[in-house]
């Protein structure tokens, strides 16, 4: 089972030696963000920062920085725990005499602990400060970068509904600290919060706002993953779990929040009040504009009665993204097969931002088939940012990057083998030549068939390959050679 809430994760970690507490006074600008980033490139144990200069509340770091640590944090062995147990969720088959009912009704309680459970009391809100009792100065909040515009909480869980349809959703955004009682909202062009601001903007309303620090583990994953905007967050948060995430009712806006979360600051966000926000040294290893973004003012703060706080460093990679970015690649490849069913297996490199570039590998069967699919994936929800394709054979490993580089530098005439389209791209890629849309690329790695022009005598060549037989005498000699 998953940890209940970061805290008994802590000490978990604590006791496996897997967390580094750090008593020395720690300034969060630069210096901070500067340790993390060694500690996380070096793939370090997990820190907890007991004296953060400025405020009283410890600082967890590097939580999920190895992918070990965020299988632990899940109660997974690892990623693909939960991508067998997905797959076997989306191929229901018709029950067949007693215990094919069995079986069937086996897979309906197992998602009984899916839906969230409310509770009445939680320790999130042993604390209530309301009005001039607001002080986000007292949270630590990071200056990570040289360049960046302010200090900022990087993992800081926000909630919203579609005024319309009341369809809440969770997602993570950086928040710029504007003063004791500001913070930005950044939220991108294709994210669901932004469009449920649009919506009430429009209607000339405000939008109730909630925000969560240092929340159950599979919360924390579960804001992470690009989830189709009907699909329940804390209901796949209790999937991933094992069990029903513990919500309660917000003191001043009409949300839920996980009960055992630290600290939740409550607001409204007015139509039109917006702040430059920003630039800030993002994922993607650069330092992203200033834009104007929505301001919204804390009226309630709740919290543990010792609460601490939970953050994130992002830079250039690798950082704490890539474990869970990993994650989500093989969480989601049971869905993807079901848009795509050309696809084997993908990859999406952390170098890559995992949304700049994918891997694929399909079973190759007719002219075009490469082609085909990276339209399918540029057709595919979130996939739609990607900027760059690889396509290869079914029979080259994906995650080998060695492998795929072979290929892709190999079996691709250019002239030919390579597509390039136009369409969006990510809010924060900084290369296209204006934002919001740009150039993509697809590589077809894969071999070539004569109906796709390849009519070189003899075909597409064989690789070469060690011989069978004697691969074999050679691996069962392989002590007497003394190597």
């Amino acid at each position: 089972m998953a940890y209940d809430d970061l805290r008994s994760f802590l000490r978990a970690l604590d006791r496996e030696g897997d967390l580094k507490r750090i008593k020395a006074e720690v300034d969060p600008h630069l210096e901070i963000g500067e340790i993390v980033d060694r500690v996380q490139k070096a793939k370090g144990p997990a820190l907890l920062f007991e004296n953060v200069k400025g405020s009283s509340m410890p600082l967890a770091m590097n939580v999920f920085g190895t992918e070990r640590r965020l299988a632990k944090a899940l109660g997974l062995k690892g990623p693909d725990d939960i991508s067998e147990k997905i797959a076997g969720l989306l191929k229901p088959e018709l029950p067949q005499g007693f215990t094919g009912f069995r079986d069937a009704f086996g897979k309906l309680a197992s998602m009984a602990h899916v839906p969230p459970r409310n509770v009445k009391d939680a320790p999130v809100q042993e604390v209530v400060l309301t009005g001039d009792d607001v002080n986000l100065d007292e949270l630590p909040a990071l200056f990570t970068w040289p360049l960046d515009g302010g200090s900022f909480f990087n993992l800081g869980l926000t909630h919203t509904k579609h005024p319309d349809t009341g369809i809440r959703n969770l997602g993570l955004y950086r928040l710029q600290r504007h003063d004791r009682r500001t913070i930005g909202m950044h939220w991108q062009i294709h994210k669901d919060s932004r469009n449920h601001y649009a919506v009430a903007a429009k209607r000339g309303e405000r939008l109730p706002v909630a925000i969560a620090f240092g929340c159950p583990p599979a919360v924390t994953y579960a804001a992470t993953a690009p989830l189709p905007g009907d699909i329940d967050e804390y209901l796949f948060a209790g999937f991933v779990a094992g069990e029903r995430v513990r919500m309660v009712d917000c003191k001043t806006v009409p949300l839920q929040v996980p009960a055992d979360a630290e600290v939740v600051l409550e607001g409204w966000l007015e139509p039109g009040e917006m702040l430059p926000e920003g630039p800030f040294g993002d994922h993607t290893g650069f330092y992203t504009p200033q834009e104007p973004f929505p301001a919204l003012k804390i009226d309630c703060v709740t919290m543990r009665r010792r609460p601490l706080l939970q953050s994130i460093v992002v830079g250039r990679p690798p950082t704490e993204d890539g474990p869970l970015g990993k994650f989500t690649e093989r969480f989601f490849l049971p869905l993807l097969k079901i848009i795509i069913p050309d696809i084997v297996d993908y990859d999406l490199p952390e170098a890559g931002g995992f949304h700049n570039c994918v891997i694929v590998s399909i079973d190759k069967k007719y002219p075009k088939h490469a082609q085909k699919t990276m339209h399918a994936i540029w057709g595919a929800h979130m996939m739609s940012l990607t900027k760059l394709i690889i396509v290869v054979d079914a029979d080259c490993d994906v995650h080998d990057y060695q492998e795929v580089a072979w290929r892709a530098f190999g079996n691709v005439d250019y002239s030919r083998d390579l597509t390039v389209v136009e369409g969006p791209v990510d809010h924060l890629d900084h290369a296209s030549y204006q934002q919001f849309w740009g150039g993509k690329a697809g590589i077809d790695a894969t071999r070539k068939l004569p109906e796709e022009g390849y009519t070189r005598d003899g075909g597409w060549p064989e690789m070469v390959s060690s011989d069978p037989a004697t691969a074999a005498l050679v691996s069962r000699r392989w002590k007497e050679y003394g190597l």
